[in-house]
C-alpha cells in the first residue's frame, strides 16, 4: 500500500462533538525524514518505499491528508500529581484516522483546543527519545504504543534552552486514558461516560460486548492488563516518570513517554523526572501509584458499576493480581519454571541484594542468565559483592528444586534478560549527533531496540555498564 491507496476511518468521530476537536495540525518549517521505522509500516501494509515519497514527509507535516483523515484531538482530564485537572486533552497532538486497527497520531504537530499556553510542539530531543524507546518496549514483550517514523525542521523552540522542533508520528490500538472517562464522570455527563465506556469496550475488549456484566468485567480486565504491564515494568527496570491518570491506557499499554530511564544501577527508590522533588513516580512507587490511578478510574465509572464490587476487586489487585503478576516476571526472569511459596522471599530478598550491591540491573540478569554455580562473574559486576554470597546460597537451594536442566533454563533467561535495553546517555548521544544532522545513531540504536536479546559483537559497547559520570540521568516533561 502506498500513500495515494491508504484510506483512514475515525470511529472515535462517531461520539458527540465533546469527546473531541476537529483541527488542523501548524505545519513545521523545512522538515526533513529523520528516521523510518519499516517494522511498524507493516502494521499499516505501508511499502517501505514510501519513506522517498515526498508527500511521506507531507503527511507527517500536515501538508498532505490521505483518503479519510479528518485530524482532531481527542478531550480529557486527569490527575497530575494527585491533583485532578479539569480540560487537558491533545494539547500537541493530531489524531489523523485508524488502518488495521491502529489510530495514527501526529505528536507536535501544532497547537489545538486543548493546548491551553503551550506552542504545542514537541522538542527533537523528546521526540528521539520516545521513538526509540517506544520501539525497545516493544521488542522486550512490553505492551506499547509504536512510532513510525520522526521528522526534523527548522522550527526554534524555547524549551530549557533553544531547541528545533520535530514530529512523532505515533501509532497505537486506543488512545483512550483513565482521564477520558474522569472528565465525564466529573461534568456529570452520565451518558456520554457510557458512552465512552461503550466504544472502548468495542474497540479494546471486544469480547464483552454482549456479556450483561460488561462494565464491571472490563474494569476487572483493566485492573488486570494494568498489573501486568506495571509487573512487566517493575522486571525490566523501566520507570515511566509521569504516571498521571492522562498517562495510564485504558487499554494497558505504556503510553506518553516523557521524562522516562531504564535503571543503570539498581535503585529502588530512583526518581528519573527532575521535577518530581517528592519522588511521587519513583521506580519502586510504580505498583503503588499504578493502584491509585485504579481507584480514581473506579470512581469516574461508579455510575455505571457497583462501587462495593470495584472496591473489592481493588484489594484483590493489592493482595494477589498484582504480586502474582510480578511474581510471575520475576520467576521467568530467574529461570524458575515452577512458582513455590518460597519464591516471594527469594524475590524480595534479591530486591535487597540488589539494592545493596550497586550492581547494574540489565547486566546482573543477563549474567544470571548463565549462571551454573561459578560466582565470580557476577561478583566483579557489583561494588559491594558480599550480599551475593547469601542470596546465591538461596537460589541454588531452590534451582534443586526445578526438574529443567541447566542448560534449557539458559536458553530461556537469555531470551527473558535482555542484552540490550536503551539508557538515557546512549539516547543522548544520539541526540548529539541528529542536533548536528547524523542520524547514523539513531538508527544503530534502533536496530539494538528491536534485537535486545540478541549477541550483536559489533555493538558490544551498548551492553557493558553505564559511565558513572552517565547514570541515573533524570529529565524534565520539556527535555
Amino acid at each position: 500500500m502506498t500513500l495515494n491507496t491508504l484510506s483512514l476511518k475515525s470511529p472515535y468521530l462517531n461520539l458527540d462533538d465533546e469527546f473531541y476537536d476537529i483541527c488542523e495540525s501548524t505545519p513545521l518549517d523545512a522538515p526533513y525524514l529523520i528516521s523510518f521505522n519499516a517494522q511498524v509500516a507493516k502494521l499499516i501494509e505501508l511499502d517501505t518505499s514510501t519513506q522517498e515519497d515526498p508527500k511521506f514527509i507531507e503527511l507527517l507535516n500536515g501538508t498532505y491528508k490521505p483518503q479519510g483523515c479528518k485530524p482532531f484531538a481527542m478531550c480529557y482530564a486527569g490527575h497530575q500529581f494527585s491533583h485532578y485537572a479539569s480540560r487537558l486533552g491533545d494539547g500537541r497532538a493530531h489524531n489523523l484516522g485508524t488502518m488495521n486497527g491502529w489510530h495514527l497520531q501526529t505528536k507536535g504537530s501544532g497547537e489545538t483546543l486543548y493546548s491551553r499556553t503551550a506552542d504545542g510542539r514537541a522538542a527533537l530531543p523528546s521526540s528521539i527519545r520516545e521513538y526509540l524507546m517506544s520501539e525497545a518496549m516493544h521488542h522486550l514483550g512490553i505492551p506499547t504504543t509504536r512510532a513510525l517514523a520522526i521528522i526534523g525542521s527548522k522550527t526554534k523552540l524555547l524549551r530549557n534552552n533553544i531547541e528545533y522542533a520535530a514530529i512523532v508520528m505515533r501509532m497505537s490500538p486506543s488512545w483512550v486514558r483513565f482521564g477520558t472517562f474522569e472528565y465525564f464522570y466529573y461534568l456529570k455527563e452520565h451518558d456520554k461516560l457510557k458512552d465512552l465506556a461503550d466504544y472502548v469496550i468495542a474497540e479494546s475488549y471486544p469480547h464483552l460486548t454482549q456479556d450483561e456484566d460488561k462494565y464491571f468485567k472490563f474494569f476487572t480486565e483493566v485492573l488486570e492488563r494494568t498489573a501486568s504491564l506495571i509487573a512487566a515494568w517493575q522486571g525490566i527496570g523501566f520507570c515511566h516518570g509521569v504516571m498521571n491518570t492522562d498517562n495510564m491506557s485504558i487499554a494497558g499499554l505504556t503510553i506518553d513517554y516523557g521524562p522516562y530511564a531504564m535503571l543503570d544501577d539498581f535503585k529502588f527508590g530512583f526518581v528519573c523526572n527532575s521535577t518530581d522533588k517528592a519522588g511521587r513516580y519513583a521506580y519502586g512507587e510504580q505498583p503503588n501509584v499504578a493502584y491509585w490511578n485504579l481507584t480514581k478510574l473506579a470512581q469516574a465509572l461508579s455510575p455505571l458499576i457497583d462501587s462495593s464490587r470495584m472496591d473489592k476487586k481493588l484489594e484483590e489487585y493489592g493482595k494477589s493480581i498484582y504480586p502474582n503478576a510480578y511474581i510471575d516476571v520475576m520467576c521467568k526472569k530467574l529461570g524458575l519454571e515452577l512458582r513455590l511459596p518460597e519464591d516471594q522471599q527469594l524475590i524480595t530478598s534479591l530486591i535487597g541484594t540488589l539494592q545493596d550491591a550497586y550492581i547494574d540491573h540489565t547486566q546482573f540478569f543477563r549474567a544470571l542468565s548463565r549462571y551454573d554455580g561459578e560466582r565470580m562473574s557476577i561478583f566483579e559486576l557489583a561494588m559491594n559483592p558480599v550480599p551475593f554470597d547469601t542470596w546465591l546460597n538461596m537460589y541454588d537451594t531452590r534451582l534443586e528444586k526445578e526438574s529443567r536442566s541447566q542448560e534449557d533454563r539458559h536458553v530461556a533467561m537469555l531470551q527473558t534478560n535482555p542484552k540490550y535495553i536503551l539508557k538515557n546517555y546512549m539516547l543522548d548521544q544520539a541526540i548529539v549527533q541528529a542536533k548536528c544532522g547524523n542520524f547514523t545513531l539513531i538508527e544503530t540504536l534502533l536496530y539494538i531496540a528491536q534485537h535486545p536479546y540478541d549477541e550483536l559483537p559489533e555493538y558490544e559497547k551498548f551492553a557493558g555498564e553505564t559511565p558513572e559520570e552517565h547514570k541515573n540521568i533524570t529529565l524534565s516533561c520539556s527535555s
